[in-house]
């Protein structure tokens, strides 16, 4: 009896936790075929259809193989209680949809899209749209920003598929063999969506969060993104985390055994280049600390 009433006071919290990042709706956003495509949306406190609020559209990483929405729970729910719509979305995968690096990039699009589309409903600003994401996720989000076509057919392309702004987490930036993804998109399409190769002026602020011991997307690689980004014109920024190795941006919530000052600093960090957009008024010592 004693074993199990510890059991149950170690697992309460992790339950209540679970349930605190829960998502507040789930919408679909694209239907292909008999695959319904979901975002799975965090509403602030008080919103109002009227309102105009930013929004953020976070994609999951895992080599567009796999994965799923859970990974950005936690970042959607604090950005919420900032006071953004925040979305976790799916998207098609190789493991789930037997399909390429390439319709991963259309379904991202069609999310921006969407929401852009339904703004006035959602109580979203259509002009303060971010795209966001890790790993092959950030990758995806990169594209919408930078990517020109991969445009899912039959949407209403007068909408556009651009976001407002960019916060990429260790994104593939490279597709060749110098990045990663090269058997993914094939040699004969390596520059497609290799944002390092397609980078022009005119794309929307940026961030570019990377750890400089990742040894599955190069540091190099973000290096060269932000240099070819600075020299066509474009705001973005660098954070780089010293050793630090691929995924180190999870949540706590997603992988338990992540440093939670490392994800704290990385929060902030976001939350201080998002201010800087006029997208977050709240001080970031608010949220951080919880």
């Amino acid at each position: 009896m004693k074993n199990t009433i510890l059991f149950l006071f170690a697992v309460i919290p992790l339950l209540l936790s679970a349930a605190e990042y829960q998502p507040d709706a789930k919408v679909i956003y694209k239907t292909i075929g008999e695959t319904e495509l979901s975002l799975h949306q965090y509403t602030p406190e008080g919103l109002q259809a009227s309102d105009k609020r930013p929004a953020i559209v976070f994609f999951f990483g895992g080599g567009w193989s796999s994965g799923n929405p859970k990974q950005f729970y936690q970042q959607a729910r604090q950005f919420a209680d900032m006071g953004l719509v925040t979305f976790s979305a799916e998207y098609r995968v190789r493991s789930r949809n037997k399909t390429t690096p390439f319709d991963a990039v259309e379904d991202a699009k069609s999310a921006i899209r969407w929401v852009r589309a339904h703004a006035a409903e959602l109580g979203v600003d259509p002009d303060r749209i971010v795209a966001s994401g890790g790993s092959a996720g950030g990758h995806i989000a990169g594209c919408t920003g930078v990517i020109v076509g991969l445009e899912a057919k039959g949407e209403d392309l007068s909408v556009s598929s651009v976001p407002n702004a960019m916060v990429l987490y260790n994104p593939v930036l490279d597709t060749t063999k110098k990045g990663y993804g090269l058997k993914q998109v094939t040699e004969a399409r390596k520059t497609e969506v290799s944002l390092t190769h397609q980078v022009r002026p005119n794309v929307v602020p940026s961030i570019v969060f990377h750890g400089t011991g990742d040894t599955t997307v190069p540091f190099e690689n973000a290096e060269r993104f932000t240099r070819l980004m600075t020299k066509a014109g474009n705001r973005c920024e660098l954070k780089a985390f010293e050793g630090q190795g691929h995924g180190f941006f999870n949540s706590t919530f997603f992988q338990a055994k992540r440093k939670t000052v490392t994800y704290d600093q990385i929060i902030n960090d976001t939350v201080t280049f998002l201010s800087s957009l006029g997208y977050i008024e709240t001080s970031c010592k608010d949220v951080v600390s919880e």
